[in-house]
């Protein structure tokens, strides 16, 4: 018994030993790795001299201007977030090295991290930079986003270098969407649309450019949801409510645009009668007889049943199941 004891004991300690051994000696991967990096370091430096040594070339420019950097958060070196206050420019931009050594006439200097849709580096490597610092809840669906999947880059909407991001005014966030959205350009200039082109309301009011869990980058869980944020009083819950306003205010309207009052896609009674056309006076509006009774069918030229469906969204009047009133 006193033998199979120590006989185990010792099996403990060489595999002890046997454990120590092969922790201490690095894997081939690591040492390549390792001599890998240790040569890009060498091969690649930063700039002792940071912003520097980078605004000796690059003070002015007029395609994509400098200096107003330094009076952004961006640019403020006291807070420890920014990037100034880490390896400056070369924390976005990456290693100077090469980049700022002197070149032969007629030679180019050494690439390094350019951003935007023209720039050589690669969107997803431009996006990375941008999003380890801008990483909080209203971008967590960026990767896999609409966006992101058309490869565009934080760059092509965002201008860093200056005073105010044009994507954090009402007016200039617009116009930079709509660069891209040619449709929703054209809807605005409709007769009946929210008041986008007046500057009154911006497209980040009801979209996350940045990704959500929801169809058209919707910023709410559903459509009405979001429309409810304004227009509180088609809430409900109603006694008697219309079907198609609880599913999905875009069943009848338009958010972006349309010739018709209300943002409405078709004019009544034609919107109406696209769901109420299976008998009674609603699909007959527009032949000789007119509603029962002999009433002339000019009575629905105007505002058509909303004559005396006046109200669509619901009702909470105890004879309000025909929405009359």
């Amino acid at each position: 018994m006193y033998n199979s004891a120590r006989g185990y004991i010792f099996q403990i300690i060489y595999i002890a030993i046997l454990f120590s051994v092969s922790m201490s000696v690095p894997a081939a991967d690591t040492v390549n790795a390792s001599n890998s990096d240790t040569q890009t370091k060498k091969e690649i430096s930063y700039s002792k001299k940071g912003a520097d040594t980078c605004l000796k070339c690059h003070d002015e420019d007029n395609e994509y201007p400098v200096m107003p950097l330094f009076n952004t958060k961006h640019g403020e070196r006291s807070d420890a977030r920014s990037p100034m206050a880490g390896l400056q420019c070369e924390t976005c931009h990456g290693r100077g090295g090469d980049h700022q050594k002197k070149v032969k006439k007629g030679e180019k200097k050494a690439p390094i991290r350019a951003f935007g849709s023209k720039a050589w580096t690669p969107p997803a490597e431009q996006n990375k930079v941008c999003m380890s610092c801008h990483n909080d809840h209203s971008r967590a669906n960026w990767q896999g986003g609409t966006h992101e999947n058309a490869d565009v880059v934080c760059a092509d909407c965002h201008t860093v270098h200056t005073r105010s991001d044009p994507m954090l005014q009402t007016r200039t966030q617009t116009e930079k969407c709509v660069s891209c959205h040619l449709k929703q350009r054209a809807e605005f200039q409709r007769s009946s649309t929210h008041p986008v082109r007046f500057d009154k309301m911006s497209c980040s009011q009801c979209h996350n450019p940045h990704g959500t869990f929801n169809e058209k980058l919707v910023k709410t869980a559903n459509t009405n949801e979001l429309c409810y944020d304004c227009h509180a009083e088609k809430r409900g819950p109603k006694l008697w409510a219309h079907a198609p306003v609880q599913e999905d205010c875009t069943i009848c309207h338009t958010p972006h645009g349309s010739v018709h009052g209300s943002l409405l896609k078709k004019i009544p009674p034609l919107l109406c009668q696209s769901c109420h056309a299976s008998g009674g006076h609603p699909s007959i509006a527009y032949d000789g007889g007119g509603l029962p009774g002999g009433a002339p069918n000019q009575f629905l030229l105007s505002k058509s049943c909303l004559n005396c469906h006046s109200k669509i969204h619901g009702s909470n009047h105890p004879s309000g199941v025909k929405l009359l009133r």
